[in-house]
């Protein structure tokens, strides 16, 4: 993602990370396509602040982004992951993403979370409050997709 492959990674291979990062918490994600690659990062920013292993399930809430750069598609689920702590004091269990055909030049994925009331969770770090912009990337390649972003703690 710095022009390194992440650690353990396999070509077709779906997988995520957590990176040092002073202050705030950095993941980097990797998965055969852009859908699959977003969805890793879901889980690697839950797994840098909750243990969800004991945490009790409230449901499923389902949704449509549509943004005009795959960044922005990344962008707008893990701020949903965010909102959705903040509002409802839920967090994805798991995550399901999917593409959908987009009106105009833009793209869209369907996002499907399996929720837990986040108070049930174990925390193990500092919960994010929002997704920094800088240095943010969601691209394809040879290899598959990448994705890297930081989360203001």
């Amino acid at each position: 993602m710095d022009g390194r492959e992440p650690v353990g990674k396999q070509p077709g291979a779906s997988g995520h990370r957590a990176v040092p990062h002073t202050a705030d918490m950095r993941v980097e994600a990797w998965a055969p396509t852009a859908e699959g690659c977003i969805g890793e990062a879901v889980r690697a920013m839950v797994e840098g602040f909750a243990d969800t292993s004991g945490a009790a399930v409230v449901g499923e809430r389902a949704y449509v982004v549509t943004a005009e750069s795959d960044a922005d598609l990344l962008v707008s689920v893990l701020e949903e992951v965010v909102y959705r702590m903040d509002a409802d004091g839920e967090i994805p269990l798991d995550v399901e993403v999917g593409s959908i055909r987009s009106a105009g030049s833009g793209r869209g994925v369907s996002v499907r979370f399996r929720m837990a009331d986040a108070g049930t969770a174990v925390p193990v770090g500092a919960v994010p409050k929002a997704v920094s912009l800088h240095d943010l990337h969601l691209r394809g390649g040879p290899g598959g997709w990448t994705c890297r972003v930081t989360l203001d703690v």
